[in-house]
């Protein structure tokens, strides 16, 4: 069973969802704006991801908050901070699996290879 982080007004995260259904994946869908990662599964995921790619770049609260120029310079707990204080600065979907980073973001052939 996955854990699918998504923001279900997305469109790109309604398209992975109807992905993963027609695939025949198991998964439970949790709101990344309600419910984002704590803090300490960020760092967690930071040793086998690099921070950015956990970031929503094209998201209106980074922009907001003019990230890209501060990204650099925030050390890794302030960026797993960052990112679990608003689930809309995390880009998505997400997928976990027992607690570990399975993908970031939709690409259709990835989750065809978790169909099989």
């Amino acid at each position: 069973m996955y854990d699918f982080y998504e923001y279900p007004k997305c469109s790109t995260c309604r398209k992975a969802k109807a992905t993963l259904e027609r695939l025949g994946i198991d998964y439970n869908a949790i709101d990344i704006k309600l419910n984002p990662p704590k803090a300490e599964q960020f760092e967690k995921w930071f040793a086998d991801v690099p921070v950015k790619k956990f970031f929503n770049t094209s998201g209106l609260v980074y922009r907001e908050m003019g990230l890209k120029d501060k990204l650099a310079d925030l050390t890794e707990h302030e960026a797993a901070e960052l990112l679990a204080s608003n689930g809309m600065l995390v880009k998505r979907p997400l997928i976990v699996k027992e607690g570990n980073i399975v993908l970031i973001g939709f690409k259709e052939e990835a989750y065809q290879e978790l169909a099989q």
